[in-house]
């Protein structure tokens, strides 16, 4: 027994590794879309493409898997393995990284876009498998503990990656002039750097996993269950999110457009119509979905189930909050009435807003180690704050100005406050955080300055518990179902690439400030979504607040 917890937990040590590296991609791009907003010359949809590129990819990735394994009638990645799937994964990414040194020398924001499309295309194969493979090493009583491990390793990469990635572009130096810095024409060299570091980290990975002889194979026991009408359904909306943005990506090609939206900043209210139809696609095409199988349930596969339905919307929604407050927040700091903050001064409250994950899922992963009730409510307290002390320590030690960032512990204290009122439960604790969060973005638009720049950054503590708490709800009672639901739980990984170009798009016509009233929606939502889903599963005869929270994206 004790030989074989060793051989798990080695195993599961090469495993976290990925979820580092989707965390350190992913966060660093708070800081390159501002850079790439001024390097190329975009408005702010434009320069919000970087999160559609990079979160689509997830979505594509994911459904190809799903229709590939529809057609063959059997589950292709498990027939790999997860192994197999995560050294497949690691391989297409460092084709990507060496595809984004091939377009920082081209100095084409399109190739740019590809590049990052093509290392999140590996990220939804590496997502798709590692999760279920972290779970299978070792008891299903445990599983909450592994997954909450390398929710924390994929926090710290979001934590560290905005400051790696400024120092990359900006030096150390704070407080460097964006726009003048852009127009050098080396401004982008550094990034060939660092992507070769990505790509030989990307390849070291993949050989670690291939010669690791204490990694099994991993391997579902769950049959493939076909779901035709679901997999037509997602095609549809596929393609009509196709349709949109490609005509929306042609008008940029258009001279007369260029001049009169992007150089006069004429309101474009023609492609704000056409972004928020790229939402109601998604929302009425999964809404339409559930309906119809109420009716009919044959085909539909674990889309019959509504916790599911709704629960994929909630991770698009929650990816796409998530994802949105951080990439317009450089946007919003380089105004005049928060500070004219810009550069590699904008790293630290980057960091901060991502670190706020890691605050919270490290509070979260307290109940793992099953303290007694009188420690927990110790241990509530403090690792919140040692984990801020970490996000303060790695800002210092790169040369940030952490001074502003201290007052932030007043707000990790409302989110300790959270925990305590959630009292373990996945449901209630997602409706008072989003709640919170809901609280947490009025407060941010109603003021400006200091104490904005906080509320808008306390929704990263808000999010911090929000993937696991949706996830498990969602998946609740879906039995033969649940492989297939948790596949399409990651497709919604999308709200991340059309949400923030939404939010770009309405920050263009009415002022980045007062855009983000889009948060405060998809807050809302996820409220309703743990207020709703307690009684869904009620009707069901199942309860809920037996459910233990575990993972995190």
């Amino acid at each position: 027994m004790d030989t074989s917890t060793k051989t798990n937990n080695s195993a599961l040590y090469t495993l976290i590794t990925v979820f580092f590296f989707w965390g350190f991609i992913g966060a660093s791009n708070g800081v390159f879309i501002p850079f790439c907003k001024a390097k190329f010359g975009l408005d702010q949809f434009q320069s919000q493409l970087i999160d559609f590129a990079f979160y689509g990819a997830y979505y594509i990735g994911a459904l190809l898997l799903f229709i590939f394994s529809s057609v063959a009638k059997r589950d292709i990645l498990n027939s790999w393995g997860f192994k197999k799937g995560i050294i497949n994964g690691l391989l297409l990414s460092t084709f990507g990284a060496a595809f984004m040194i091939f377009a920082v020398i081209q100095g084409s924001y399109a190739l740019i876009l590809a590049a990052l499309f093509v290392v999140a295309l590996g990220f939804s194969l590496q997502q798709t498998s590692a999760q279920p493979f972290a779970a299978s090493l070792g008891a299903p009583q445990t599983a909450s503990s592994r997954l909450n491990l390398a929710g924390g390793v994929n926090s710290f990469g979001t934590t560290i990656g905005p400051i790696v990635v400024s120092i990359a572009l900006f030096g150390v130096i704070s407080g460097v002039n964006i726009d003048e810095f852009a127009k050098r024409a080396d401004s982008l060299d550094k990034m060939e750097i660092l992507y070769a570091c990505v790509g030989g980290l990307f390849l070291l990975a993949a050989g670690l996993f291939t010669v690791s002889k204490k990694l099994p194979s991993g391997k579902s026991d769950d049959s493939f269950e076909p779901a035709n009408k679901a997999m037509k359904t997602l095609i549809g909306i596929t393609l009509a999110l196709v349709a949109i943005f490609a005509y929306i990506f042609s008008r940029y090609e258009d001279p007369e457009f260029i001049t009169r939206f992007v150089e006069n900043k004429e309101q474009d209210f023609l492609g704000l119509g056409l972004t928020v139809a790229s939402l109601l696609v998604v929302v009425f095409g999964l809404l339409f979905a559930n309906s119809t199988a109420k009716r009919n349930p044959a085909g539909w596969g674990a889309m019959k189930y509504p916790q599911l339905v709704l629960g994929m919307l909630g991770i698009f929604t929650y990816v796409g909050v998530e994802v949105t407050i951080q990439s317009n927040l450089g946007e919003l700091l380089s105004t005049p009435v928060f500070g004219g903050i810009e550069g590699a001064a904008l790293a630290p409250y980057i960091s901060m807003y991502w670190g706020s994950l890691m605050i919270g899922r490290w509070a979260g992963a307290i109940t793992v180690f099953n303290p007694s009730n009188s420690m927990r409510k110790i241990l509530l307290i403090v690792v919140p704050y040692v984990a801020f002390g970490v996000v303060l320590f790695v800002n210092h030690v790169s040369g940030q100005d952490v001074g502003p960032l201290y007052a932030y512990a007043a707000v990790v204290a409302i989110q300790i406050a959270g925990f305590f009122m959630g009292q373990d439960k996945p449901a209630r604790t997602l409706m008072i955080f989003g709640l919170l969060g809901m609280a947490g973005m009025i407060i941010g638009l109603m003021s400006t300055g200091t104490i904005a720049i906080y509320a808008f950054m306390s929704g990263g503590l808000f999010c911090s518990i929000m993937w696991p708490a949706i996830f498990a709800l969602a998946i609740t009672g879906l039995g033969k179902y649940t492989s297939q639901g948790s596949a399409f739980l990651v497709m919604m990984i999308l709200g991340g690439g059309i949400i923030p170009p939404l939010h770009g798009k309405i920050s263009d016509v009415i002022g980045i400030h007062e855009s983000y009233f889009i948060p405060v929606i998809c807050f809302a939502y996820l409220a309703f979504y743990g207020y709703a889903v307690k009684n869904i599963l009620r009707k069901q005869n199942i309860d809920i607040d037996n459910i233990e929270l575990a993972g995190g994206h």
